[in-house]
C-alpha cells in the first residue's frame, strides 16, 4: 500500500530556469542508472524474499519507496527548469517569445537542434519530464537487474547505488545554479547511504560467497591466466591469498602452453587450495538443504491458504471477539 505525502523529502529549490540542464537531468528520470530504475529493481527484488528473509524484505521495500521520492524530486526540479517553456509551447501566436524566455542564453537554431535531438521532450511533452534519458531514450524493464537470489541481487545492488552516485557527480558540473546543486548532492549521498545498507546486508547473510548456491570448482577458483604481454604487475588479484576463499593464486605465465598441456584444462589439478571436489560437494547439499528449509518452511500455506500480508489490528479483533465469547 501506498501513501503519497505531497511534500517532498527534500526541498528542492531553483534559482532560475535552464532549459539545456533539465534536459541532461533526465538522464536520472528516466535513464538506465535513474531514480525509476532502481525504485523498480529494488521494488521487484523485494518480492523474491518477503516471507524467508522479512527484515531484508522490509528493506529493499523501504529504499524502493525511497527511490520513488527522489524521483519526485527529479521530476519536479526538471520541471522547475523548464519554467515558462510549458507555457510559452503553448503560445502558438507568438513565435518570438519563446526567444525571450530564453533570456539570450540559447538562440532559435540551438533550441532547434536540442529539439532534433530529443524531439519527445520539446515537442511532444510540452515542457514536462519525460520518461527517457537525456537523448531521448526511452525507459525500459531491462534496465532492472535480478537473479533472485538475495546475495547476488545486493550485488548488483551496490553497482547500481555506485553508478547513481557518479552520473549526480557528473550532473554537478554542468549546473552552476547552487539551489539544484544542494538537490544533487542530497541525492548523491543518499546513494552512498543505500550503498551501506546493501553491504551490510549483504554481510548480514553467511555464507554469502559465492553468490547463489553452488562453490565454484577448485581446479579452477584460483588461477591467474596472464593473458597480455609486455608489462606484468602484481596485486592482491595474483598473489597472496584470493580474498573471499582464501587460496593461493596461482599464475599461469604461458596460458597457451597450459591449456594444451592440460587437454583444454581437462586434467587441470588443484593447487594452492584445502578444498576438493569431495568438500565442495558437501558444502553444495549442505547450503542447499538450508536454504531450500528456510524458503519453505516461510512460504508453507496455513490451512491451505496462501496469504501475502498479517493484518495485526484484524488479528487483534478476532482475538479480543474470542476473549469475549
Amino acid at each position: 500500500m501506498f501513501h503519497h505525502v505531497k511534500e517532498l523529502q527534500f526541498n528542492a529549490r531553483v534559482s532560475k530556469p535552464d532549459v539545456r540542464f533539465a534536459k541532461l537531468l533526465l538522464e536520472q528520470f528516466g535513464g538506465p542508472n535513474g531514480e525509476l530504475k532502481a525504485a523498480m529493481q529494488y521494488f521487484v527484488q523485494a518480492f523474491g524474499c518477503r516471507k524467508a528473509y522479512p527484515a531484508e524484505y522490509d528493506m529493499l521495500m523501504d529504499i524502493a519507496t525511497e527511490e520513488f521520492s527522489h524521483l519526485e524530486i527529479v521530476g519536479a526540479t526538471i520541471q522547475m527548469l523548464l519554467t515558462g517553456v510549458n507555457g510559452e509551447l503553448k503560445n502558438a501566436a507568438d513565435e518570438s517569445d519563446l526567444n525571450k524566455m530564453l533570456d539570450g542564453k540559447a538562440a532559435k537554431e540551438n533550441y532547434i537542434h536540442d529539439a532534433m535531438i530529443n524531439p519527445h521532450f520539446f515537442l511532444v511533452s510540452g515542457g514536462t519530464p519525460t520518461l527517457t534519458d537525456s537523448v531521448g531514450n526511452p525507459w525500459n524493464a531491462s534496465y532492472i537487474m535480478g537473479m533472485g537470489d538475495l546475495t547476488a541481487d545486493l550485488r548488483l545492488n551496490i553497482g547500481a547505488e555506485t553508478s547513481a552516485k557518479m552520473v549526480y557527480e557528473n550532473l554537478m558540473k554542468f549546473t552552476d545554479d547552487e539551489y539544484v546543486k544542494e538537490s544533487l548532492r542530497y541525492l548523491m549521498t543518499r546513494e552512498v547511504a543505500h550503498f551501506q545498507m546493501f553491504q551490510a546486508a549483504l554481510e548480514g547473510i553467511q555464507p554469502n560467497f559465492p553468490p547463489g548456491i553452488l562453490e565454484s570448482d577448485p581446479r579452477y577458483s584460483n588461477k591467474y591466466f596472464n593473458m597480455s604481454k609486455g608489462d606484468d604487475f602484481k596485486g592482491p588479484w595474483n598473489e597472496g591469498r584470493s580474498p573471499e576463499l582464501k587460496e593461493v593464486w596461482q599464475v599461469i605465465e604461458d596460458p597457451l602452453q597450459h591449456v594444451r598441456a592440460t587437454n583444454g584444462l581437462l586434467d587441470e589439478k588443484s593447487k594452492g587450495t584445502e578444498r576438493t571436489d569431495a568438500t565442495v560437494q558437501q558444502h553444495n547439499k549442505k547450503l542447499s538443504a538450508e536454504r531450500k528449509t528456510t524458503v519453505e518452511a516461510a512460504t508453507r500455506p496455513e490451512n491451505g491458504v496462501m496469504s501475502w500480508s498479517v493484518y495485526e489490528e484484524s488479528l487483534q479483533a478476532k482475538s479480543n471477539q474470542n476473549h469475549k465469547g
